[in-house]
């Protein structure tokens, strides 16, 4: 067993510390107050290859894999969440990249790495959250077309996306409730297509998220990603093992981040005569929050590394994003405890990192659902 990153890997890591580190600080709490995404950072990060970094070279992207992504995202939400969120303009290539068919990647892939266009993914409906076979949203077919109604909500990239990968309903009569979903892709300047900017998030704010509107939009059949319908919930499931990961890798980041900022803030704050970080309860502190923060890590990078390996392990997917979650919120939270008073008003970063971390454990599938992906996975059928 080797745990040690390769000197690529250490370096793509650098490389994205760096870029965070040199463009995110002075605009992170900007954009978080105006609540606006950051375009021009988003093309800066395209142009040095972080975004859609696993999208193969043939088709403009750094052909990276899994772990590498994981280990941008990571630094990028150790120096601000919202602004990391610029990864995210991806979100939905890797279904195309995984089973579009060879003119569907020539289409949509390559726009992406170069800053071209946005992507997002449209699953979440009013009433169908972490239970996606209850959706509503349907594309039947007339003719060479589909024509889909219905809406979603929370998407990112809802109201800046380019083109959505759209989960819906093709087969509502199918034998098996299985069968009977397929992800189109829909370009959002299509007729019948709205979407509305979702304001007043709690975090990441920087972060695009819409509710979206189709009302009889029409795309051709070519549209289906693959090679036939009904194939919409094997790969929406599939997205979602990949994505668990990148989110567990969120909730690294921003864990990571909020114990540095502690750090710092207790060798400089003094009472009683002395740096709080010399009180045994603060160190007691400190070490059980970096030590969350390298469990959840090493579970995060084994999940990405497998999946890269071909041998992706749901269970170990679904561990890595409620664990390192968990840590996100838990670390964010004693870290600003220790700021005391200081870290409850934003002036302090570490105040923006508390209402970031939260929804590690809400996107992606909740903490609930995750546990309950581990412990099907352990129980079997009895």
């Amino acid at each position: 067993m080797d745990f040690e990153l390769s000197k690529i890997q250490r370096d793509i890591k650098k490389a994205a510390r760096e870029f965070a580190e040199g463009e995110f600080t002075d605009i992170a709490r900007e954009y978080d107050q105006k609540e606006e995404f950051p375009i021009d950072l988003w093309k800066k990060a395209c142009e040095l290859g972080f975004v859609g970094a696993f999208i193969e070279e043939e088709y403009g992207g750094a052909g990276l894999g899994y772990l590498e992504s994981s280990l941008i995202m990571e630094e990028f939400w150790r120096v601000d969440p919202g602004c990391g969120c610029i990864l995210l303009t991806a979100f939905g290539t890797e279904l195309i990249q995984a089973y579009g068919t060879r003119e569907q990647k020539q289409q949509y892939l390559p726009s992406i790495p170069k800053g071209k266009a946005i992507m997002g993914t449209a699953v979440t409906e009013p009433n169908a959250g972490s239970d996606i076979l209850s959706i509503e949203t349907t594309a039947l077919r007339n003719g060479e077309e589909y024509v889909i109604n219905g809406s979603k909500i929370f998407i990112t990239n809802g109201s800046i996306a380019d083109y959505l990968a759209v989960f819906c309903v093709t087969d509502p009569h199918g034998k098996s409730k299985y069968q009977r979903h397929s992800i189109i892709v829909v370009e959002t300047d299509r007729q019948g297509f709205e979407a509305s900017k979702i304001k007043g998030k709690l975090g990441i704010r920087a972060s695009d998220t819409a509710e979206i509107v189709f009302n009889d939009v029409r795309v051709p059949r070519k549209n289906v990603i693959g090679e036939k319908e009904g194939q919409g919930f094997s790969q929406i499931m599939e997205l979602f093992n990949i994505n668990r990961v990148i989110a567990a890798a969120q909730g690294v980041g921003v864990a990571q981040g909020a114990l540095e900022k502690a750090i710092n803030y207790v060798k400089r704050r003094t009472a009683f005569g002395q740096p709080i970080g010399k009180f045994q309860a603060i160190q007691f502190k400190l070490a059980e929050m970096a030590t969350m923060v390298e469990a959840a890590r090493a579970l995060t990078y084994q999940a990405a590394w497998l999946i890269d390996a071909g041998k992706r392990d749901p269970k170990l997917i679904a561990m890595a994003k409620w664990y390192a979650g968990q840590t996100g919120v838990r670390v964010t939270d004693d870290a600003l405890q220790l700021h005391g008073g200081y870290g409850y008003i934003n002036e302090y970063d570490i105040e923006r990192f508390y209402r970031d971390a939260k929804i590690v454990e809400i996107y992606e599938a909740t903490k609930e659902i995750e546990k309950n992906t581990i412990a099907r996975q352990l129980l079997g059928k009895f």
